[in-house]
């Protein structure tokens, strides 16, 4: 008679992982985001009573959330019921050099997407589509106000973005640059404050660019930048000497990427660059943001991250090459020229 042993327990693991599978946390950090508490530590400490006055809260149970982010090293509890911020908490500040306030929203077409992401993993489709009966591009252009939130949430990308990618790429070797699916025209805009020499165009669908001169005004460069409504699966300003896809191709699957690429190499000339700025799977178990990003992708609109030879693969097949990479610390940004 075989007798079976018990697997040991290993506990660590159990609370390990009941810590990963935990959504308390990420949940109550977007609400103290958009209630802007860090903005009201950021002279020192303050009672929590003075917090909740300051934003409209109740005290007690903003003292119940402030103490559980403690716990995680976001914010202290210096004395009872008094906070300060932490190195973790100080980005959650609106004048932070990349604040991260916006980027973290309780966008709940988001929310309702993510609770059915069991369809995405059956089917392989995008849950979002599921729920709400449309793609997630056509949801936001009828929800400006969701629209909106999720603009600012990518500015505060942007802001990590442009400080990674602007010592790690010579943008002075360019004179003109289109950014397709520039959005509102924070990054291409903050590439040409640093860069006097450099010319460039937002290129995105009318209603995404509408924010752009703006943004542009902001920097001071509205008079070396042009706005372009349009398609970028139709016609792309033609003659620039770069185009750049920053965290666009993934958003798409293989067939509307390769139109994608297609369409850029069309407006390109045989001297002009492309350059992605994207994550890029990597193989192994380390840590890589690009596997987090790839189920983000499949979640809300049905794209992925890819692997470097996936990529090369695509670019092959639209008349294009990858020429270098170019590491940056946060994502890469393959340099691409015509085959």
């Amino acid at each position: 008679m075989t007798v079976k042993t018990r697997p040991r327990i290993d506990i660590q693991s159990v609370f390990r992982l009941t810590e990963l599978a935990d959504y308390i946390i990420p949940f109550t950090i977007r609400a103290i985001c958009d209630l802007g508490v860090a903005d009201h530590l950021a002279e020192g400490p303050r009672t929590v009573e003075e917090l909740a006055e300051a934003t409209g809260t109740h005290a007690p149970s903003l003292h119940r959330a402030l103490r559980a982010l403690a716990c995680k090293g976001i914010f202290t509890e210096t004395e009872q019921g008094v906070f300060d911020l932490t190195p973790l908490a100080q980005p959650l500040r609106s004048d932070h050099p990349v604040s991260l306030r916006a980027a973290y929203p309780l966008l709940v077409p988001d929310i309702e997407a993510w609770a059915a992401f069991d369809h995405s993993i059956r089917t392989g489709e995008a849950s979002f589509d599921g729920v709400h009966g449309r793609g997630y591009w056509e949801y936001m252009a009828d929800h400006p106000d969701d629209s909106a939130r999720f603009d600012a949430s990518q500015q505060a990308a942007t802001r990590l973005e442009l400080r990674t990618s602007l010592p790690a790429y010579d943008w002075a070797t360019l004179r003109t640059l289109v950014d397709v699916g520039g959005g509102n025209g924070a990054f291409l805009g903050g590439i040409l404050a640093k860069i006097p020499s450099l010319c460039g165009t937002v290129f995105d669908l009318p209603h995404v660019v509408a924010g752009a001169h703006e943004r542009l005004a902001d920097y001071g460069v509205s008079e070396r930048c042009e706005v372009v409504g349009g398609s970028f699966f139709e016609e792309i300003p033609a003659g620039a000497d770069a185009y750049l896809l920053k965290r666009i191709l993934y958003g798409w699957d293989d067939e509307h990427a390769l139109a994608l690429l297609r369409a850029v190499r069309k407006a390109m000339r045989q001297d002009s660059r492309l350059l992605i700025l994207e994550p890029v799977v990597r193989p192994g178990n380390e840590f890589d943001v690009g596997k987090l990003y790839d189920l983000l992708l499949l979640c809300m609109v049905g794209g992925g991250a890819r692997s470097q030879e996936h990529i090369e693969g695509l670019l092959a097949e639209a008349g294009l090459r990858l020429e270098r990479t170019v590491p940056t610390l946060m994502f890469p940004i393959l340099e691409i020229v015509p085959s």
